[in-house]
């Protein structure tokens, strides 16, 4: 058992469900699980903590040095809170709507390329299935607001439907406009794919990533993808199916406890699965930043162990903010704990440094990194736009991104066969 484990980690150059090994695809599934759902622990709390800091206020700070052990108190508060389910309402799919949500929301990321070989698989229709099943989720919401038997949480699901079909439009366009570019790769046997895998590799062999492609073009698709995200995933300044100053909480006002985390749960996985396709179309995905200008073996080296330079900087950040800490015996438990965090993230931060542990997983840390700024985004947006009233929200989905992303579709499609449109009219001649 042990040389089938590690005879697939050495010899293979391709992901356990290429290669047929179904208990490697198992042992991804679980440890993106769990990845994702610490992700979302950790966002939780850096949420929270940003917000705080933009609007000049501290925010967590009890539970724990900083509040950092503010997501499990919360965690085990949801688990202990009673569960309610109105008298009303149509319980088996009250229940089954936050299940649905959650399944959509992970099943997504089987095809997330963090890496050339690390991903439970690739999938020739990866884009086209992380579409496909993210906009079941839709479904999930819906559902809840109808088994309320509630105005409220039907308001909201009916909202989230007329969002999401109004803003898949433009979003699927904007993909489109970044699998086209995929086609005007020289010597290379993959245009137009959907494989998500193969498009980082495009990048890759033009030596660009697609926001660069055919500059502005590349960088309005990503623009339109990057507005149309937001949208679906129900976030600020789009977040109208739970607008708390009109619905009370939207679609699942009547949901408490473990059913309505199982929704915050599904909400944060669907922001990393469509960070990640953001990542993988547009930012090259697992590369690590100027592949082609910055090549040779030292450049490598030093790109692969940037992550765990910040990582370090982290921790440092962490002792510096323990030795400002006041010297109050109230706050002294408060002390103890940033120094701890501190030594425990410089020693992560240290062993992402070793060079062969670095360039072992140097891919998936740029990948993490990239996603983790689109993360960052999220929050920044929160912090700084006003919620979008219904009928804007519409506007913009149907009379602003629409035109645009149909244009540079055109465009982009113009601009990459007019060297083929030359050569062939010379050959003509």
């Amino acid at each position: 058992m042990l040389n089938y484990l590690t005879g697939y980690l050495s010899n293979t150059t391709q992901t356990p469900g290429e290669a047929g090994n179904f208990l490697w695809a198992l042992i991804y599934i679980a440890l993106v699980f769990a990845g994702v759902s610490g992700f979302v622990i950790l966002m939780n709390w850096g949420e929270r903590k940003l917000l705080a800091h933009f609007q000049i206020r501290l925010g967590p700070m009890r539970v724990g040095p900083h509040g950092l052990l503010q997501p499990i108190a919360d965690a085990v508060k949801l688990l202990t809170k009673e569960d309610v389910i109105p008298d009303q309402a149509d319980k088996t799919i009250f229940w089954l709507a936050p299940v649905w949500v959650v399944l959509t929301g992970f099943t997504t990321l089987i095809v997330v390329p963090f890496g050339r070989t690390h991903a439970v698989t690739d999938m020739n229709i990866g884009i086209l299935y992380m579409l496909g099943i993210s906009s079941l989720g839709v479904l999930g919401i819906i559902m809840a607001g109808w088994a309320s038997n509630s105005h409220y949480p039907l308001m909201g699901s009916l909202r989230s439907s007329a969002q999401m079909v109004s803003y898949e439009v433009a979003m699927g366009l904007a993909i489109v406009s970044a699998i086209m570019m995929t086609s005007f790769t020289a010597g290379w046997n993959g245009s137009g794919t959907l494989s998500m895998v193969q498009i980082v590799e495009a990048q890759r062999i033009q030596g660009t990533w697609f926001i660069f492609k055919f500059f502005p073009l590349g960088f309005v698709a990503f623009g339109i993808f990057a507005i149309a995200m937001i949208a679906e995933t129900n976030r600020a300044p789009f977040d109208l199916p739970e607008a708390e100053s009109e619905l009370v909480a939207g679609f699942h006002t009547e949901y408490s406890g473990l059913r309505w985390s199982l929704f915050m749960l599904a909400e944060y996985a669907g922001m990393f699965a469509v960070s990640s396709i953001a990542a993988t179309l547009w930012l090259g995905g697992w590369l690590r930043p100027f592949p082609n200008l910055l090549a040779g073996k030292t450049w490598d080296m030093a790109f692969a162990m940037f992550p765990g330079f910040l990582v370090l900087l982290v921790g440092f950040a962490a002792f510096y903010n323990a030795a400002r800490m006041p010297k109050h015996p109230a706050l002294k438990p408060q002390t103890i704990g940033l120094w701890a965090l501190g030594v425990i993230v410089a020693l992560v931060g240290l062993v992402l440094m070793i060079p062969a542990v670095a360039l072992r997983i140097s891919d998936i840390e740029w990948f993490v990194l990239k996603v983790g700024f689109f993360m960052y985004l999220y929050v920044w947006y929160r912090a700084t736009f006003p919620r979008y009233r219904f009928d804007q929200l519409m506007k913009v989905g149907w009379k602003v991104l629409l035109p645009i992303s149909l244009g540079v579709l055109v465009v982009t499609g113009i601009v990459g066969l007019t060297p083929e449109i030359w050569k062939w009219m010379g050959g003509a001649k």
